[in-house]
């Protein structure tokens, strides 16, 4: 399938999820409308939109990703239970239809070209998240890893550093999805990286104390 510029598209809102481009996203889909949406989108391209609605606010974000469903397996009750892979970004343009389901008109969202080398940041960032991966798994005591494929490219491996980011940080999240600088997106991760970093490496000093003591 060619891309269009801009195009409808079946929209699934979900509270505090922030899907990225490459990011696996299972769902587990039971609700009747989009029981409805499932059926209509597995009979086109197989793909419709991710965005995240905001329980306290009760909106939509108007930057969402598009998601391209890789397996689908219906139960005898009609719920599905799907695995997606998230494909280009989009901004909502307008709602062209609320019932069954959400079908907006949406227009894909890139990044902005540059010739600036990245290359030295990204670098940081990788180094930060191998940090807080080492000492995350030393105050767990397990022996938790980076995969061997983390993205080398700028561009992608901040696409997988924002979804995976873990706790609280649906906002920042949305915030890194709607970022069109990769160097933006990466310096604002290494910042959220190297916070959690120092937060870590003070709790693994205070934990080796106790162990001291204890000795």
């Amino acid at each position: 399938m060619t891309d269009l510029a801009v195009r409808e598209l079946p929209l699934f809102p979900l509270p505090d999820v922030v899907l990225f481009p490459q990011e696996v996203l299972p769902l587990h889909i039971f609700e009747h409308r989009y029981r409805m949406m499932l059926r209509t989108v597995l009979e086109s391209d197989r793909r419709f939109g991710v965005v995240r609605w905001d329980p306290e606010t009760k909106a939509m974000a108007q930057i969402g990703c598009c998601a391209e469903i890789l397996q689908c397996q219906t139960e005898e009750d009609d719920r599905s239970n799907v695995i997606t892979l998230g494909q280009q970004r989009f901004r909502v343009l307008d709602i062209v239809r609320q019932a069954p389901f959400i079908i907006g008109m949406v227009a894909w969202v890139e990044d902005e070209p540059t010739e600036e080398d990245m290359a030295p940041l990204a670098g940081e960032v990788q180094g930060a998240l191998r940090d807080v991966v080492d000492l995350s798994a030393k105050l767990l005591g397990n022996t938790t890893t980076l995969p061997d494929d983390l993205p080398d490219l700028p561009r992608e491996l901040s696409f997988w550093v924002g979804g995976h980011l873990g706790g609280a940080v649906a906002d920042q999240q949305q915030q890194l999805l709607e970022m069109t600088s990769t160097a933006d997106r990466l310096q604002l991760e290494f910042e959220l990286l190297d916070h959690t970093r120092r937060q870590l490496a003070a709790r693994t000093v205070i934990q080796d104390t106790f162990k001291d003591l204890e000795a």
